[in-house]
């Protein structure tokens, strides 16, 4: 499983319950400039949840406040918008295949002219989402005789509310990007923040809650909210499940495509009756190794430096609770404290605080392979 979580943000509090509503194991992760997120599990993926509010400034300072803390495999950002075309109804959900920052301009004497500005769902992501709207899985156990239509479609992202059809606003909109299916406020702000964090991923889920054309506040009273809300939720948790398990499968194969280059050669191998196959390697120059044998640290101190940043993003991402990591973070500082006293007692109790950590981090793949790395340098030295 892939130890990165997935991001998946809000604007509203409305949308974040609905989110939240479907993780468990859910404890809160404090940033240190205050910001609160809260960090569970979606079946075999682990979430990290945050309220952005809304804006596209706000959504981007924080969406890149969570990209830099959890170093996520994907960002997915959930909540309502406003229709702009007839065939989206209320209640179906939009899947944006480009977000568009629509109040980029310029103002010349001849009038407003657009500078459009857009982001692509990658294609990878993009691939996942459309199977997953085709399979209808996603709405499988939900509320309702009949899933919602998922839309594959342009949005548009602005800063203000727009609840109208014939407004100056509306008729630009409509000019400019008359693809877009759909209104909102924060998309452009986390596209951006994807884009510039070396293009991570970013999705954006959009339940249809009202038409954009002045009808806001009746269907904000029929309730239509919550259940856009609903639907997008439960797309997106699906989606999040999907990103992780497909990003899963692809880091097994490029293991296993790793190991077949350092084998050098692949041989198949077939007995029958009483015969024993052993090692078929062709012709051999030198020493044989078979299997993969981690590189070893030269250095233990830097290598005991290494190991705490993997042990504190262990511990962000949630595979390590905070009492664990607690006792964690002691056994290191023993072991860098003995590195410094270089006497056999204080070898000794080095191996000890080695083999303390190794019970404590054995869940964690990472962090018990390098281990077990440094433990085979730390031996050496005894």
């Amino acid at each position: 499983m892939n130890s990165s979580p997935v991001v998946i943000l809000t604007a509203l509090n409305l949308e974040y319950d609905a989110v939240r509503s479907r993780l468990t194991d859910l404890r809160v992760h404090r940033h240190p400039a205050g910001t609160r997120f809260e960090v569970g599990r979606l079946g075999g993926c682990r979430v990290a949840l945050g309220l952005v509010g809304k804006g596209n400034h706000p959504a981007a300072v924080l969406a890149e406040r969570a990209m830099a803390e959890f170093s996520p495999a994907a960002v997915i950002f959930v909540g309502v918008a406003g229709a702009l075309w007839p065939s989206i109804r209320l209640g179906d959900v939009v899947v944006a295949s480009q977000v568009y920052a629509y109040h980029g301009g310029t103002s010349e004497d001849d009038g407003l002219k657009a500078r459009p500005k857009a982001w692509e769902i990658p294609h990878g992501a993009g691939q996942i989402a459309q199977h997953l709207a085709r399979s209808g899985e996603w709405f499988r156990g939900q509320p309702g005789d009949a899933a919602p239509r998922v839309h594959f479609a342009p949005i548009a992202a602005g800063e203000i509310v727009q609840d109208s059809a014939v407004s100056e606003q509306a008729r630009w909109v409509r000019q400019h990007y008359n693809d877009a299916v759909a209104i909102e406020m924060e998309a452009a702000g986390v596209a951006q923040a994807g884009h510039l964090n070396r293009a991570l991923p970013v999705v954006v889920v959009r339940g249809i809650s009202d038409r954009a054309d002045g009808t806001k506040t009746a269907t904000d009273g029929e309730n239509w909210q919550p259940r856009a809300v609903a639907h997008a939720a439960a797309f997106a948790t699906a989606l999040a499940q999907e990103l992780v398990a497909d990003d899963a499968a692809d880091q097994r194969e490029t293991a296993k495509r790793n190991r077949q280059a350092q084998m050098g050669i692949t041989n198949r191998n077939i007995a029958s009756g009483n015969a024993r196959v052993g090692v078929q390697a062709g012709q051999i120059h030198g020493n044989v190794t078979v299997g993969w044998e981690p590189e070893q640290p030269a250095d233990l101190a830097t290598a005991i430096g290494e190991l705490r940043d993997l042990l504190k993003q262990a511990h962000r991402d949630g595979q390590l609770d905070e009492d664990t990591y607690a006792a964690a973070e002691t056994e290191l500082d023993t072991a860098g404290d003995c590195l410094q006293e270089e006497t056999p007692q204080s070898r000794s109790v080095l191996m000890v605080s080695l083999r303390r950590l190794r019970g404590l981090v054995a869940d964690v793949t990472e962090l018990a392979a390098r281990l077990a790395a440094i433990m085979a340098v730390a031996k050496g030295l005894s």
